[in-house]
């Protein structure tokens, strides 16, 4: 017998010694992987819908899962799990897909690199233009006692808020419990010249989107942000394409089949000024490297209706009479984040790190301001260091991103908030994201007030430049105006020709003598105390309405001892959040 050779160099060692096992019926089974991996492919797109775009991330996930789902199934197939000796041959038939996953890894980490802010921080900084020669008093409209008539109350919570109310008008179409507001979508416009936010519905519970989704959606809320009314639009056509729906109705999966390589930004649901309901749907670029510098390049305007995609380029929509009416093209949190890169990178990438000379950034939040015909987002701009001051403030065109930078020193709009809630501490009410105003040359920040359940309650005008000394509350605009321009002439010699009389009807008593005779009956369900001018109110709440009734403590003696619980009969006028009611009956 040869004896028996043993080889303890060390030599073999790295090679492998795996015997490849190829399990029964190995062809059919790795057709079985391929077609299952396919299967998968087409499930995946139809659910994660990726952009089949090389500068899209998700493009190369998906590619990667599906390369992985192939040996995930011949796994399975194989039975290598409970049959360790296919292993090998597993390992064998992943050798492709590791290879596909290794090159995508390869892709990514190179574009990150040739997109990175190190390398490309000056082309990040030219990704918004920014016009810096003009002067606040001189540029922005100063407010006028018209103007004034039609100032946003509401932010976007206690537009949501009301927006529930004019749900009861589905009554009327026996749909009041299957549809709720979709909060997330709503959106600020301007309509007809008005600041309107339009809410579009959505269903309810999965439940109930399986009994309407045939029908659609009936119709969309639109709010009257200066007013607070709020209307239930009912459409001749319901809205078959919304971000409530699924399957082919789904708007995301219908862009997506109509533009499968199209990478799309937020949409927007807007109206026209004649009410016909459209998503309007930015298509992002990335234009520095391979994944860096988001912008939108064009729009897809998808009617809700009919769900017919039509895409203009962004200069149709700047010079096009008939697309005006479009408002929200560029989003906030997108103009934010290129504004930054603008605010950080324009003296270089180091400079951004060692001396931070002229290193700037937005604060926290934005709101939107009218002008002329479109909707801009504005801001504040403050130091990187983080102090409680602005250097100043930038407003944008959300349409044509149009950028507009004014040097203001002054105080953020959370120390402005800060100010206001500050002037009315012991009702602990809380102050909404300031909206920047011209008022007689000076920057002032306007605030509503709001309750513990998102209802204003009262106003704040605060002055931008000297919010700790200047600045004024009330219970109605008017009265709020009177005050800010009696103190702003005291202390910064600054007088205006509005009279706050000229306002018009802001108070609940001179709404309610508009409208006819109503009456509410119910249960008292929260009754709420205030002291305005001396004078004791009284807020009630019904189980059967959404507003409060507010009553005068002499005017009506029995709101002293009602208690929840009580059903009553409220006799009133006009509607809001927030009713001056005329008479109060215990049943």
């Amino acid at each position: 017998m040869d004896p028996i050779k043993v080889d303890f160099s060390g030599k073999n060692s790295g090679r492998s010694t795996d015997i490849v096992v190829p399990p029964e019926r190995a062809v059919l089974k790795t057709i079985l992987s391929i077609v299952c991996s396919l299967v998968f492919a087409v499930v995946a797109f139809y659910v994660m819908l990726p952009a089949i775009n090389f500068k899209s991330y998700d493009f190369y996930l998906y590619i990667g899962l599906v390369a992985a789902s192939f040996v995930v199934f011949s796994a399975l197939f194989s039975n290598a799990l409970s049959k360790p000796e296919y292993m090998p041959y597993v390992k064998k038939q992943a050798t492709v897909p590791i290879i596909i996953i290794g090159i995508l890894v390869v892709a990514v980490g190179i574009g990150y690199l040739v997109s990175c802010q190190f390398f490309r921080a000056e082309a990040y900084s030219k990704i918004i233009t920014v016009d810096d020669s003009k002067t606040f008093s001189e540029d922005v409209e100063a407010q006028t006692a018209e103007s004034f008539k039609v100032i946003p109350k509401l932010d976007s919570d206690s537009a949501n808020q009301l927006a529930t109310r004019a749900l009861g008008d589905l009554a009327k179409l026996n749909l009041e419990s299957q549809f709720k507001v979709s909060a997330e979508n709503n959106t600020q416009i301007n309509y007809n010249g008005n600041p309107t936010r339009v809410v579009p519905l959505e269903y309810d519970t999965i439940i109930k989107w399986f009994y309407n989704t045939r029908e659609g959606l009936p119709g969309f809320i639109k709010i009257d942000m200066a007013s607070e009314k709020t209307e239930f639009v009912k459409l001749d056509k319901n809205i078959r394409y919304s971000t409530a729906e699924h399957f082919k109705y789904l708007l995301d999966r219908h862009l997506r089949f109509e533009y499968p390589t199209y990478m799309f930004g937020d949409e927007t649901f807007e109206v026209t000024d004649n009410n016909q309901p459209y998503w309007v749907c930015p298509v992002l670029d990335k234009t520095i490297g391979l994944f860096g510098g988001t912008d939108v390049i064009s729009v897809i305007l998808v009617d809700a209706i009919s769900g017919e995609c039509m895409e203009y380029s962004l200069e149709e929509i700047k010079t096009n009479a008939s697309l005006q009416w479009i408002d929200r093209v560029f989003d906030s949190d997108l103009i934010v984040e290129q504004y930054n890169f603008y605010g950080k990178y324009r003296q270089g990438f180091w400079n951004s790190i060692l001396g931070q000379k002229e290193v700037v950034t937005t604060t926290q939040g934005y709101n939107y301001v009218a002008q002329g015909d479109d909707v801009w987002m504005y801001t504040g701009v403050t130091s990187v260091t983080g102090d409680n001051s602005i250097t100043g403030f930038v407003l944008v065109n959300q349409r044509t991103k149009e950028t507009k930078f004014y040097s203001v020193t002054g105080g953020t709009e959370s120390s402005a908030q800060g100010a206001a809630q500050g002037r009315v501490k012991d009702l602990q009410y809380t102050a909404t994201f300031p909206l920047l105003l011209n008022i007689g040359g000076e920057p002032t920040y306007f605030m509503s007030l709001k309750d513990d359940n998102n209802i204003v309650q009262q106003y704040a005008l605060i002055n931008v430049r000297q919010y700790n000394n200047i600045g004024a509350t009330g219970t109605d605009l008017a009265k709020c105006l009177e005050s800010y321009l009696s103190v702003l002439e005291e202390k910064a010699g600054v007088k205006t020709d509005i009279n706050p009389d000229d306002i018009g009807a802001s108070t609940e008593d001179d709404k309610k003598d508009e409208s006819p005779a109503l009456t509410a009956e119910g249960v008292v369900t929260d009754i709420r105390t205030a002291v305005k001018g001396g004078e004791s109110y009284y807020y009630i709440k019904l189980d059967s309405n959404p507003a409060y009734f507010s009553f005068a403590a002499k005017n009506n003696e029995s709101v002293v001892i009602l208690n929840a619980g009580n059903s009553v009969k409220i006799s009133y006028r006009g509607e809001g959040a927030i009713i001056a009611a005329e008479s109060i009956e215990i049943n």
